[in-house]
């Protein structure tokens, strides 16, 4: 794999912040996006955009089919059993609210039971806890052991004949440990359980085959996988999608509307992408998986595998009381960490001085900083573009602020 020639395909990776070449290490958060994408984006505004399955024009037919020829590739990409099964929305976030809503207020109920984990998301936790407040069930919690890794005999008890739904991330945002979803999913399924998948840590890493993991709803986000930001997908089992109700009204999600009648609902998918979606946005995420599947799922792996390994073990062995979270073996390339009693925010700030941009903070998820027993961490994390030499000025960067801050 050409790293250097990658690196052509993103701007932004020329930057200099304070006189020396930037090294973006926040890829967890927020991936790069290479000129195939923005070029899309680009065209979409320039070429075609007038909205989508809304007229006989010309412009509208062309970006109606761009929107639906992503659909096509995102269906084919995960191997989804059909286009039907998924559904635009703007993110993981939109895409796991959807869920909690329309889903979770079908099955849960007083005297019910939801089974999360600690290592998930805000995103995973904050809309079943509105739901809950709502409708009166209750959410069992998986713990995770010292190296991160979640308690899967506890899992396993917690599944109990008033569990309803399980919702759990496939790889932490924090700890980088990639869980045993198609285990877990099994195991709920031999008791008749759904399960909820929030694949935004996992699709930039990992091949995701959603029929092969069985998953019931499978969620993620553009903007971590070097695509646009303000576009998600969720996949979700066709005989699930045709008995939730709408989350949203409006148009396009519409059969007919009446006044006197009511209304009835469009079939899948549009039955929940009301109003205009970001069809630009949508139909560069086409361009995304592009350039993922001709660098290679494998092979982008491998390189950022590379890079944790060789920059969390200088990391151990060079820097006095360094702390690492998250040990699980295979874990993405994801490195939370503090040293000493020096303040995550303190040493993310200095960094940046030093060109080096990480994330500090609790990452939107607190009930696993409360059961790693901190308030927050530094996190460094590495995309395909990454390379040794920016692992190297990271640590000589961390080993100055370091020395400033002791």
């Amino acid at each position: 794999m050409d790293v250097t020639k990658i690196r052509e395909e993103f701007p932004i990776l020329s930057r200099v912040l304070y006189k020396r070449p930037m090294v973006y290490l926040d890829n967890t958060a927020t991936s790069q996006t290479p000129r195939r994408v923005v070029d899309a984006v680009v065209n979409g505004y320039t070429h075609t955009k007038a909205n989508v399955h809304r007229g006989v024009h010309t412009l509208s037919q062309e970006a109606t089919e761009l929107q639906e020829s992503a659909r096509r590739r995102v269906a084919s990409w995960i191997n989804a059993g059909s286009e039907r099964e998924v559904i635009f929305t703007r993110g993981t976030t939109e895409a796991l609210n959807l869920v909690a809503s329309s889903m979770g207020g079908m099955v849960l109920a007083p005297g019910t039971e939801l089974v999360l984990t600690v290592m998930e998301h805000h995103a995973n936790i904050v809309p079943w806890q509105l739901l809950q407040k709502r409708l009166g069930f209750e959410i069992k919690v998986v713990p995770v052991n010292e190296r991160g890794e979640l308690d899967l005999k506890r899992y396993r008890e917690l599944l109990t004949g008033r569990t309803r739904l399980v919702s759990v991330c496939h790889a932490s945002n924090v700890l980088g440990t990639v869980n045993p979803v198609r285990e877990m999913i099994a195991e709920a399924h031999s008791r008749g359980i759904p399960v909820v998948i929030d694949g935004a840590q996992a699709v930039p890493h990992l091949k995701v085959d959603v029929r092969e993991l069985d998953a019931d709803f499978y969620v993620f986000s553009a903007h971590k996988m070097y695509g646009p930001t303000g576009v998600g997908v969720l996949y979700g089992k066709e005989k699930w999608l045709e008995k939730m109700p709408p989350y949203q009204g409006g148009g396009e999600m519409i059969e007919s509307v009446s006044l006197e009648k009511g209304t009835t609902f469009a079939e899948l998918p549009y039955k929940f992408e009301a109003g205009t979606p970001d069809f630009i946005g949508i139909s560069a995420l086409s361009q995304a998986i592009d350039f993922m599947d001709e660098v290679g799922i494998e092979a982008i792996a491998a390189h950022e595998h590379d890079l944790l390994e060789y920059t969390q073990r200088r990391m151990i062995e060079e820097i006095e009381g360094m702390r690492i979270f998250g040990t699980a073996p295979g874990k993405c390339a994801i490195i939370s960490f503090l040293v000493g009693n020096i303040h995550h925010y303190d040493m993310g700030m200095l960094l940046d001085k030093l060109g080096i941009e990480v994330r500090t903070g609790h990452h939107c998820a607190q009930p696993l900083m409360h059961a790693l027993g901190v308030e927050g961490v530094v996190r460094a994390s590495f995309a395909v573009y990454n390379t040794r030499g920016e692992a190297d000025r990271f640590i000589d960067a961390l080993k100055q602020v370091t020395e400033m801050l002791r």
